[in-house]
């Protein structure tokens, strides 16, 4: 069977840019992160993770392009098959492509097909919006409204005279 995915560029601007990917159900996940660094312009020679994802875009497992683990332990791209993370019950996930940038998309599953008799997969089946030269920021938004930082232990970090520090150690 055929895998289209639809594979969509984390950006805050207003244009879309994705990609309409087809690619073998028993693939790996190696074949179609290369897919994708190449439909989106990338020489695919930096770090990049898959991670598993539920409807809402929640982060799950972590699948590596090599193993950086001090134990050996980490799932990697090369030895897992496309099917085995997605199906008509798991259809998404997130990619990450080289760390220092964050290059982030969105990669779904729209559909599953038959195999197309001369054509070759994978297969870059459409392109919408152009790749920005470098990674859209990320935004994070912080919950100003307090006048201090409060951490569990009860300790307010702007209160100087009850830290209990001797500002003359030396």
């Amino acid at each position: 069977m055929i895998y289209r995915f639809r594979v969509i560029l984390d950006n805050d601007t207003e244009d879309d840019i994705f990609r309409d990917l087809e690619i073998r159900e028993s693939d790996s996940l190696e074949d179609l992160h290369n897919i994708i660094t190449q439909s989106f312009g990338f020489d695919g020679t930096e770090m990049a993770s898959f991670y598993l994802s539920d409807d809402a875009w929640n982060q799950g497992e972590e699948i590596s392009l090599f193993d950086l683990s001090e134990d050996n332990s980490a799932r990697l791209m090369n030895e897992t098959e496309i099917s085995s993370v997605v199906h008509e019950a798991q259809t998404k996930l997130i990619y990450i492509y080289d760390f220092l940038s964050m290059w982030t998309f969105y990669v779904e599953l729209a559909e599953i097909v038959e195999e197309a008799e001369g054509t070759d997969y994978p297969n870059l089946m459409f392109v919408q919006g152009q790749v920005p030269d470098e990674a859209p920021d990320k935004l994070f938004e912080v919950d100003m409204t307090k006048s201090s930082i409060e951490f569990d232990d009860g300790i307010d970090v702007d209160d100087y005279n009850n830290l209990d520090f001797d500002e003359n150690w030396n």
